[in-house]
């Protein structure tokens, strides 16, 4: 028999259902109200504080590294503190921001329209501090304290000024300087992790090793509104920002200063370079600049002057300018001779003083009523033009002369750690052709034999030249940092060795021949006097590179010392370009004799000018008037 519901339990049940259906039915219509209360007709609001609560990141800057000479002891760029100078606009009565500009503007003495840019009245809103002038003294800074009542708004932090000793001198080219990052850089740069308003290298080892020298900075995140205000000091993050590498340079300070003065205000450029490493000792380039100015509030104005001035202060003589080599060329074409054994070393040729050819007629520079028979060790050491004329035309040919010349670089950058370098040039009949529409001539390959014409090079490839004359084929990369320190404990965490930038196919006996050939110009050629030091033996090379106008005449010396040595890493190597724009004076052969006594008899430049005789030489002024 089956079970059935009594008739009173049926209603009961059916209660029960309806009011657990009820309840939810309740429960969905709230949530419901609730949610479009809060998408729908709240939303806009709920939106907005959303996105007016932000994370806001401030930059802590880092210490830039400083930079030392070759001894880790004699600063060549530092730190000095400073301090920048902000304006919080959004906590200025707007209509008294101009009054606070421009009284911020007396005291720190910048323009009250420098300022303006920095603060157009777009961002009057703000409450995140905008940077308004930067390397502002503490003296500065005392006297905005004492009137912060009346300037609101205005507030300052420590901001360290980067700072060369008044003796850097001809260091600039070498050290550069630094500035504010500008948008263009910034645009380049920006997934490097440089900010706006960071301080970035503009030349020198200052620009080549930013990345080092700059270091990491620091950040403090924040939340604030929409405006910057602060929400919350309790959920701060901080991250500690690294001091910047400190960089040790090849620079020795004391052969740079004697470089300096034996070069004095001579328009040129001086290069001392161990052959050895490739590590340059010296490197001066007249006229050079204070990178002190950059420091300065009238910036503007110096700079300008620098960039007109027509000597070009700013330029690096040492690799941004390239010259005629003259007859230190003869180095080249000598190392030819010898290699490809066309010419017999003993066989002689006839210097007259000049002959014909080409309807004209070719004069030797050196001595008007000739050499006299020459073989090819004397044509060397007396710089003889016809010699050479004859060899390049009748028997080595353009084409051997361009090969040679490539083997010792001439036509290639030296890859030293600065930038801006630029190359020599190696003239070829394809490259005339090209350029002129006319063809090579035996005149012109008359000229190239003697570093004249289109060739060109600059002293720092005159220096490689030299080095790979003394290194007998090759030739290291020149560098100018020597190691990179911790700035906190001075230890040494990388060190520079040197790297092969070329390596010859020429005979070592060939480069010994020519290294013969270079003691004989000093011993009894062109440069017997002033280069016969008693200190140290000298191997070189003049030249007096021609300009086409009368009395005026680049003046070239290329060398290395000591000539013999039973420890090679003592060598030096010293080019040095006098331009022709100076009072002419065959100076470098000059300034290259002060130097290699300086060096090799421990003696300052005014003790190496005594013991050489040169009182009476001195001093000569370079710079147009």
């Amino acid at each position: 028999m089956g079970l059935s519901l009594l008739p009173s339990q049926e209603p009961q049940s059916a209660l029960r259902i309806d009011i657990i259906t009820g309840i939810f039915i309740v429960i969905f219509l709230v949530y419901g109200v609730m949610l479009f209360n809060m998408q729908i007709v709240q939303g806009e609001m709920f939106r907005s504080k959303a996105q007016n609560i932000v994370k806001s990141v401030i930059v802590i800057p880092s210490q830039r590294g400083e930079i030392y000479d070759r001894n880790f002891r004699q600063p060549l760029a530092v730190n000095v503190d400073s301090f920048a100078i902000t304006i919080t606009p959004a906590e200025i009565e707007r209509s008294e921001i101009p009054a606070i500009i421009e009284k911020l503007s007396g005291i720190i003495g910048i323009p009250k329209e420098q300022i303006d840019r920095k603060l157009p009245p777009s961002i009057y809103y703000l409450y995140q501090p905008v940077e308004v002038a930067s390397y502002v003294p503490f003296e500065t800074v005392a006297t905005l304290a004492e009137q912060a009542d009346t300037l609101p708004g205005v507030a300052w932090q420590s901001k360290p000024i980067r700072n060369y000793p008044d003796d850097t001198g001809s260091l600039s080219h070498v050290i550069g300087y630094v500035g504010d990052i500008t948008r263009e850089e910034l645009t380049m740069l920006y997934n490097q992790g440089y900010q706006r308003n960071d301080i970035i290298g503009k030349a020198g080892v200052e620009r080549q090793y930013d990345e080092l020298l700059r270091g990491k900075n620091g950040r403090e995140i924040r939340t604030v509104d929409v405006r910057g205000r602060r929400i919350s000091n309790e959920d701060a993050k901080r991250d500690a920002p690294e001091a910047g590498k400190n960089l040790t340079l090849t620079i020795d300070r004391n052969i740079q200063t004697l470089a300096e003065k034996a070069l004095g205000e001579r328009i040129g450029a001086v290069v001392v370079m161990r052959p050895t490493t490739g590590e340059i000792l010296a490197m001066v380039s007249y006229p050079w600049y204070d990178p002190g100015i950059f420091n300065r509030s009238d910036v503007n104005r110096e700079y300008d002057a620098l960039i007109n001035d027509l000597d070009k202060p700013f330029l690096n003589r040492a690799i941004q300018s390239s010259y005629p080599p003259a007859s230190t060329f003869k180095i080249v074409m000598t190392s030819a001779l010898l290699e490809e054994n066309l010419f017999s070393t003993e066989q002689k040729i006839l210097c007259a003083g000049e002959f014909e050819y080409g309807n004209r007629k070719w004069r030797c520079h050196i001595r008007k009523p000739g050499h006299g028979w020459l073989n090819l060790s004397n044509a060397m050491a007396q710089s003889c033009d016809i010699f050479y004329w004859t060899v390049g035309r009748d028997v080595l040919g353009v084409e051997r002369i361009v090969s040679y010349a490539e083997e010792y670089g001439l036509d290639s950058l030296t890859n030293i750690d600065l930038p801006g370098e630029i190359s020599g040039f190696i003239p070829t009949p394809q490259w005339k052709d090209r350029r002129f529409h006319e063809r090579w001539l035996g005149g012109d390959t008359m000229n190239m034999s003697i570093g004249q014409g289109f060739m060109l090079v600059t002293p720092m490839q005159m220096a490689n030249m030299v080095a790979m004359t003394v290194n007998e084929g090759v030739i290291y990369t020149p560098h100018l940092l020597k190691e990179v320190r911790n700035p906190h404990t001075g230890s040494v965490e990388k060190t520079i060795e040197p790297t092969v930038l070329r390596r010859s196919a020429i005979s070592p006996d060939t480069f010994r021949a020519v290294k013969r050939d270079m003691r004989g110009v000093i011993d009894h050629g062109t440069a017997q006097y002033p280069l016969n030091l008693r200190s140290v033996q000298i191997a070189g090379k003049t030249g007096t590179g021609e300009i086409g106008l009368q009395d005026q005449w680049h003046s070239w010396f290329a060398a290395f010392a000591p000539y013999e040595t039973s420890d090679p890493e003592e060598r030096i190597v010293v080019s040095v370009i006098v331009e022709a724009v100076n009072k002419w004076e065959w100076w470098a052969p000059y300034a290259s004799a002060i130097i290699f006594q300086g060096i090799f008899a421990n003696q300052t430049y005014e003790e190496a000018v005594r013991a050489l005789g040169f009182q009476y030489l001195m001093p000569v002024r370079g710079r147009r008037e």
